[in-house]
């Protein structure tokens, strides 16, 4: 199957196969897609409720400082060599995306490394950002830091304490940490793996100061219009994340949706940046991400062997057993997942699924392979 398909400009029909010429199994493929369809998160229709009441603190650190909407249904899209193979529900829908932002700021860390806005990942921040975010103790945090979520930056960014975060620790044993919130003391920059949205959005911050443009200009110019995604998405920021850029006000957007904010996007947009990852970078005859850039981005962290530049990985097939060792991910929660499943040249996302079912999506899926 050839794997230099891609998706032609927005409006135009995506290139298309059956199952059987993908290689599926149709039968087998209908009920995989019918398995996800059942599987709706839990999660509210609305979400500012949702995150009101708490979900991920308590108030008054919950407050919502940027725009929340109501989600939609369930919705998927698979994608087998590049083209459309099956979907399910309205993949057309905007919704917030959460944690899926972080991903795409990864993308542009790689699009400023290729601009040559900063050399390696291993240089300290302050190096090009002079901001006052990169002084005292956190002065010896560099790029790769801020992209493994092990920076231990120290600080408040948009009215929000690093602290909020203070022992998240997403994804790697919990036993024996204390609990999420808990004060704890501060080690040196690489010492310690913590999913942090503050640190996340100081890393935004710190790429529009690179830049001197806002990231969704960025993002639209150097990565959505190449792969010829639709106008319909949008990355919004805080009512307070405007911040002063060679004598502009300019709008720093955080990689989350964790305060309101931040990307909303339909499926089969998602799925052409997911796309994008999966062909390392490369649109057609375009290379938009620096060559070696993704798979700088896909190695494992050595604190937390399942995460690399703001993207999960599939190390030792613990996260996601059913998905190769190979497969990464963009994860967003409520049901947010991108999967690039190198081993079988496939794309699938998913809006709205269970997360706890994910595992489940992936063996159907896999499974309907005729092989």
């Amino acid at each position: 199957m050839s794997t230099d398909t891609v998706p032609p400009r927005a409006g135009e029909p995506w290139p298309s196969a059956s199952p059987e010429e993908a290689g599926f199994d149709a039968g087998r493929l209908a009920e995989a897609m019918r398995l996800m369809q059942s599987l709706e998160t839990p999660w509210p229709l609305d979400l500012q409720a949702k995150l009101e009441a708490g979900f991920f603190e308590p108030p008054p650190q919950n407050e919502l400082i940027g725009p929340v909407s109501p989600r939609g249904g369930a919705n998927a899209i698979l994608l087998r060599g590049g083209r459309r193979v099956a979907s399910f529900g309205d993949t057309r829908r905007v919704d917030m995306t959460f944690s899926v932002a972080k991903s795409y700021l990864a993308l542009l860390a790689g699009i400023a490394k290729a601009d040559g806005l900063f050399g390696s990942v291993d240089d300290p921040i302050r190096e090009t950002v002079d901001d006052g975010g990169f002084e005292g103790r956190n002065a010896g945090i560099t790029w790769r830091h801020l992209l493994q979520q092990t920076s231990e930056w120290e600080g408040t960014l948009f009215g929000k304490p690093d602290t909020i975060d203070r022992n998240r620790v997403l994804g790697i044993d919990n036993t024996g940490r204390p609990p999420r919130d808990t004060t704890r003391e501060l080690g040196a920059p690489g010492s310690f793996w913590e999913y942090n949205d503050v640190r996340v959005n100081r890393l935004g911050l710190s790429l529009l100061r690179l830049f001197k443009r806002p990231l969704p200009e960025v993002f639209a110019e150097r990565i959505m219009a190449p792969i010829g995604a639709s106008q319909d998405w949008r990355w919004e920021g805080y009512r307070n994340s405007e911040v002063e850029v060679d004598g502009r006000m300019m709008r720093s957007v955080p990689g989350g949706g964790h305060w309101g904010g931040g990307v909303f996007i339909h499926a089969e947009d998602q799925a052409r940046i997911a796309l994008l990852a999966a062909r390392d970078g490369i649109w057609g005859d375009l290379r938009l991400l620096p060559e070696g850039w993704m798979a700088a981005s896909l190695e494992p962290c050595a604190l937390n062997p399942n995460y690399g530049f703001l993207w999960w990985l599939n190390t030792g097939r613990i996260r996601t057993p059913a998905a190769s060792e190979q497969a990464f991910f963009a994860l967003g929660t409520g049901g947010n997942v991108s999967l690039v499943e190198p081993a079988d040249d496939i794309v699938l996302v998913l809006r709205w699924v269970d997360p706890a079912r994910l595992d489940d999506v992936v063996s159907a899926v896999r499974g309907a392979l005729a092989r």
